[in-house]
């Protein structure tokens, strides 16, 4: 990868020797890892035995979980927030595991519509949730600094699953309790 990445160094007009561009190389590489290390990671081992009974039968939601990612079309990050939810059937979701499991699919070459049915899709079955939502508020760097250079934009996607997609009224009560629907 840092040949790879000293090449392009070139292509672009620089020069790798420069004394600043000398370490970039390596320093490209751990970071590409870093912000791929979701392909290393597994959704299921993240979730592992991280669920727990208990006698619970109504909505839980985990607000404003920050996400980091990178389009695929451009190599641009695109980053914000992730708002998830669920009805639980008497199993729940260590916490922690949800941030976990948003930043496993994150953490990839991503569309922003894929990272939230990935999320999603995750989640309704180890629980069999009655239903769950996820919603990824994003912007886009492709979008605000190259090509229409819209810096203000920015894109919602939503995966309701189950009861949060067969039940008008367990959808709008998400949709309040994160805070993009007036009651």
């Amino acid at each position: 990868m840092e040949d790879s990445i000293r090449k392009l160094l070139v292509d672009i007009g620089e020069d790798p020797g420069r004394e600043g561009l000398r370490a970039t190389p390596e320093r490209v590489r751990k970071a590409y890892e870093h912000l791929f290390q979701g392909y290393r990671m597994s959704p299921k081992e993240i979730i592992g035995d991280a669920i727990f009974h208990e006698t619970c039968d109504h909505m839980i939601i985990v607000r404003d979980i920050e996400i980091f990612s990178m389009c695929e079309h451009h190599m641009l990050p695109f980053f914000g927030k992730c708002h998830i939810g669920y009805i639980a059937q008497n199993r729940v979701y260590g916490v922690s595991k949800l941030a976990r499991l948003v930043d496993c699919f994150a953490r990839r070459l991503q569309l922003q519509e894929r990272l939230t049915q990935q999320i999603a899709s995750s989640l309704i079955g180890p629980i069999e949730a009655e239903g769950v939502g996820v919603i990824i508020e994003a912007r886009h760097l492709c979008m605000m600094m190259r090509g229409v250079e819209k810096q203000n934009s920015r894109m919602i996607t939503s995966a309701m699953l189950g009861s949060f997609r067969d039940e008008i009224a367990t959808r709008n009560e998400f949709l309040r309790l994160i805070g993009l629907e007036r009651a």
